[in-house]
């Protein structure tokens, strides 16, 4: 997959950025974004990201069939860090689940939109049926119309989510149909 990387983009604010996988020699540089987003974001991630030694297993377990890691860069610095994640057996073999962090500075210009199109052609490509992200309905409220406003369908559960302080809140999984 990364056949086609690196590659430069503009966002609607006529800033650009650089698109290419993350690599093993990111692994100081990935950490350091993820530090530097507010703690309310990072409360929030899927994986445990304060932790480094989780950041230096994804750089020596790269495997891009199984992960497709997509890093945008604004010179050396990551703005923003999305995957795209694929079983190799089972019953969900073709369909792919999409996360993503964005610096909240590069939020708002595109970045996301370009992140998952990015995604939706990979996926197109090898042959992936389904693309499907998981997010939290009200405090990634931007995030799902995006995705919405990219064909993909909603559908809500109420308290499916539970906030690091216990909090449940809805969540809304969104399904694109390739």
């Amino acid at each position: 997959m990364p056949h086609r990387y690196p590659q430069e983009a503009v966002l609607r604010d006529g800033r650009r950025v650089l698109l290419r996988p993350f690599a093993a020699k990111d692994v100081d540089a990935l950490f350091e974004f993820f530090q530097h987003l507010p703690i309310a974001y990072r409360r929030f991630a899927w994986d445990h990201i304060e932790n480094r030694s989780l950041i230096e297993m994804w750089g020596r377990d790269i495997d891009y069939a199984k992960v497709f890691p997509l890093l945008a860069l604004d010179g050396h610095r990551i703005v923003a860090d999305a995957t795209l994640h694929r079983r190799h057996g089972g019953p969900l073999r073709l369909a792919g689940r999409i996360k993503w962090m964005i610096d909240p500075v590069f939020r708002g210009v595109g970045l996301g939109t370009l992140l998952v199109n990015q995604f939706i052609g990979i996926a197109r490509e090898n042959g992936l049926r389904h693309l499907n992200a998981m997010l939290i309905s009200d405090l990634e409220a931007d995030a799902v119309t995006t995705l919405q406003n990219l064909g993909f369908t909603s559908h809500v559960m109420p308290g499916y989510g539970t906030d690091p302080d216990g909090n449940q809140h809805d969540m809304t999984k969104l399904i694109l149909k390739l």
